[in-house]
């Protein structure tokens, strides 16, 4: 019998993080994202000002999860451009990571 070689990208590391998405409830905020794409976001996962993603305490409420074991964003393919701006390894990636006594991931762009 062969034996096949794994073929799936390997997971990414925020899919057991989450850290940048429980650092503070002041930085899932919305900035450049056109109306239609805010029209999309269910009204449950934004503030009350209209301003960002709600959060209980520092946590965004559309993270599901256990920091630092397994996390996932409900909302992925629709969620704001401050999240998808931030990427594994970069400042404010080691900033949430530090937060939550996680190791601090090899910057992307050296």
């Amino acid at each position: 019998m062969e034996v096949g070689h794994q073929t799936s990208k390997p997971e990414s590391p925020c899919q057991s993080c989450g850290a940048c998405c429980a650092y503070s409830q002041n930085w899932p905020r919305f900035t450049i994202e056109e109306d239609a794409a805010l029209d999309l976001i269910p009204p449950s996962f934004v503030n009350e000002r209209g301003s960002g993603m709600r959060c209980d305490g520092d946590r965004c409420s559309a993270l599901s999860g256990r920091i630092g074991v397994a996390t996932s964003c409900t909302i992925y393919e629709i969620r704001p451009e401050v999240c998808r701006t931030c990427m594994p390894g970069d400042s404010e990636c080691g900033t949430a990571r530090r937060k939550w006594g996680l190791p601090v991931l090899a910057d992307p762009c050296p």
